[in-house]
């Protein structure tokens, strides 16, 4: 067929002539070549096109443990011109039950076990075994639908809670795919020999990443088992043994291999890429690193599940422990603003809102059309035509080199007693204490007073925590409370569950 770039899979009809029998992708169990998975993919959409109604206006819903059937669901929904939802294959039903009511999905993609579990539900939507569904190919159908496809569509939905609790599904097309895997390439020189160590699960999108780098580039993507990253130790040496080059980890698993002293065990030549994103990356973990693997490239990517990542800051030079990382500036293809609450342009140094202007970004969220006009709005610097931006909530300001400084939520600023606060300047203080592995700030409206949680491995009083920070914060944002642990809770994507710590010791406790 002859090839457009109008769709995501695109990248895979390329990739299958060019890489051909190479491995695509690989997990514990089985792996797969471009032109394997082309062809799976393609028998997959087969039977999808064969059964129910696809298109732009009918997603899919895969609910399937993270391999490389995962990819091929993902695939071969795309061919057929829907885009696809991927959801944990543990989801919670209430949740799973939130989600399909408002996707309306014209098939839910699962395993036999799965089926088994979501047939309990009270789900109005065919649900379909993988195996079942993949028979003979049918080109010409999947080759009309592909036909059909528009790069303005949507490619695949992520599901986002944020503070809420309420799932919204985060819309991003194919064109932001193609530039987002294009942009990568370019700025990572990422080829087809590279091995990527895959880290987050496809819900949840970091995974983005791994999955379309691969398909541009021709690298191979490895689906590390999910249990290695609660043994820091074991996880690297695995890294070793399967000579990754390239890894986009969230800093949470970047801080436990710090702080377990893993790095110490093990000979990394080969990892050349260290990426991360998804939270704040603290200096003191990102030192130990750095000082272990000097050769390796460190950046630090920024962006919201709306965008996929629209800043990025290559580490270039030294920094203090409690130094903070820049989020550096906009990706290729990316504008981003600064706005005050007047909606004019910040000046150096002063603090705003970061809103980004992409054609990468979410086509807004999925049937929710209130939520969505709240965020997604008409750019105010731009009143020619019609240019919507995202406001993304988070407080940011450029410093003086151009770079972008992250500052905290703008619900994660607090004002206490007339005096306003960053929570994240108290985490990031928190974390420079002996013993203290990772911090998490929480206020309570209700008591009006700051609860600060530790992570730790010692077995230090709280109260000790709350004299020391007097040396480090003003007195004003010392916490009025200190609750320690040995591991903080954290949700799929690994981040830290603030939502969870919140439910359990704040309004639980109210």
């Amino acid at each position: 067929m002859d090839l457009f770039m109008n769709s995501a899979v695109c990248l895979l009809e390329r990739a299958a002539e060019k890489f051909c029998n190479k491995t695509a992708f690989e997990d514990m169990d089985s792996k797969l070549s471009f032109t394997e998975l082309r062809a799976r993919s393609r028998a997959l959409a087969s039977g999808i096109l064969s059964r129910v109604k696809t298109g732009r206006e009918y997603p899919i819903i895969i609910h399937l443990p993270k391999s490389v059937d995962s990819i091929v669901a993902f695939m071969g929904v795309l061919y057929t011109g829907s885009p696809y939802a991927p959801v944990e294959y543990t989801i919670a039903p209430v949740r799973m039950e939130t989600i399909t009511a408002n996707l309306k999905p014209s098939m839910i993609i699962t395993d036999a076990e799965g089926k088994e579990s979501l047939s309990k539900l009270a789900l109005d939507t065919e649900i379909a075994v993988l195996e079942e569904l993949t028979g003979g190919s049918d080109d010409a159908a999947v080759n009309d639908a592909l036909y059909k496809v528009c790069d303005l569509d949507g490619a695949y939905i992520m599901h986002t809670s944020g503070s809420t609790g309420v799932p919204k599904g985060v819309t991003i097309s194919n064109r932001g795919v193609i530039d987002y895997a294009s942009w990568i390439k370019a700025a990572f020189d990422i080829n087809e020999n590279d091995i990527i160590g895959l880290n987050s699960p496809f819900h949840f999108d970091n995974s983005i990443f791994d999955v379309y780098t691969t398909l541009y580039t021709g690298a191979k993507t490895l689906i590390i088992p999910e249990k290695l990253f609660m043994y820091p130790d074991k996880l690297m040496e695995y890294v070793a043994e399967k000579e990754v080059s390239v890894i986009f980890w969230v800093p949470t698993v970047m801080i436990s291999v710090a702080n377990s002293g893993a790095l110490d065990a093990v000979e990394l030549p080969k990892l050349k890429n260290i990426l991360f994103a998804g939270e704040v990356m603290p200096c003191k973990q990102l030192n130990i690193w750095r000082k272990k693997l000097p050769d390796s490239a460190y950046t630090n990517l920024y962006g919201p599940t709306e965008t996929n990542v629209c800043t990025y800051y290559k580490v270039d030079r030294e920094f203090s422990d409690s130094d903070s990382l820049p989020i550096g500036k906009a990706c290729e293809n990316m504008r981003v603003l600064i706005l005050n609450e007047d909606n004019k342009r910040c000046g150096i140094g002063e603090p705003g809102e970061l809103c980004i202007s992409t054609s990468g970004r979410s086509l807004e969220y999925w049937n929710a059309p209130d939520i969505s006009s709240r965020v997604f709005v008409q750019n105010p610097l731009n009143t020619k035509y019609h240019d919507k931006i995202y406001r993304t909530g988070d407080l940011v300001y450029e410093a003086e080199d151009g770079n972008i400084m992250f500052m905290g939520r703008r619900d994660n600023q607090i004002k206490l007693r007339g005096n306003r606060i960053e929570l994240g300047d108290l985490e990031n203080a928190a974390a420079q204490l002996d013993g203290v592995l990772s911090a998490c700030a929480l206020f309570d409206k209700v008591r009006q007073e700051i609860v600060l949680f530790v992570e730790t491995d010692k077995e230090i009083a709280p109260r000790k925590y709350r004299m020391s920070l007097w040396d480090f914060v003003p007195g004003y944002m010392v916490p009025a409370r200190v609750v320690t642990m040995a591991k903080f809770p954290h949700t799929a994507s690994g981040k830290i569950d603030r939502v969870g710590l919140r439910k359990a010791y704040i309004e639980g406790d109210s």
